[in-house]
């Protein structure tokens, strides 16, 4: 990636599809520092692990600051380009502290619009699979698929992640 992404850029795939990596490349086509706002909360030592893999690919110039349930207030500011991985474990978080999700996707909304510099959002596409077989995983499902939406709106340029190609949903030109 050579050139810096649009304002908004939201990454979605599967589970080890390569969208963090992809969404990795384009914040870094911008001038350092790089902002990570990492929304994983860290319950397992499975989980763990994988946050410390995640920590470890990344190089110099990169800042990584936790933002499990405040990532609002993250984005907003934000000095300079800025990657939210992900947006799914936020809704997570969300739905566990039991906050209202329509309200912190509207602070989401607007602090994307206000940030100063670019913003590539990565989330899970869960909506592909078999209807889950409970209450609570169904409404996490369709809380995810409203989310994306409303984030797909707002952002300049889409990109699906599939066996570590992306695939291009919604152009957008650079910044």
């Amino acid at each position: 990636m050579s050139s810096p992404p649009p304002r908004l850029t939201l990454v979605l795939g599967g589970a080890r599809s390569g969208k963090s990596a992809y969404a990795e490349a384009l914040v870094t086509a911008c001038p350092a520092p790089w902002l990570y706002l990492a929304t994983a909360e860290i319950w397992d030592d499975e989980m763990a692990e994988r946050v410390g893999q995640h920590r470890a690919r990344r190089g110099e110039g990169w800042i990584t600051r936790d933002a499990p349930l405040a990532l609002p207030e993250a984005v907003a500011t934000a000095p300079g380009p800025v990657l939210v991985d992900c947006l799914t474990l936020w809704l997570t978080n969300l739905i566990l502290a039991e906050a209202d999700i329509a309200a912190a996707a509207a602070s989401l909304e607007a602090a994307c619009a206000a940030a100063p510099g670019p913003v590539v959002l990565v989330s899970n596409e869960v909506g592909l699979g078999i209807v889950p077989d409970n209450a609570l995983a169904r409404r996490f499902r369709d809380e995810a698929g409203r989310l994306h939406q409303r984030m797909a709106a707002l952002a300049d340029r889409v990109v699906l992640t599939v066996a570590g190609l992306p695939l291009t949903v919604k152009p957008g030109a650079p910044a």
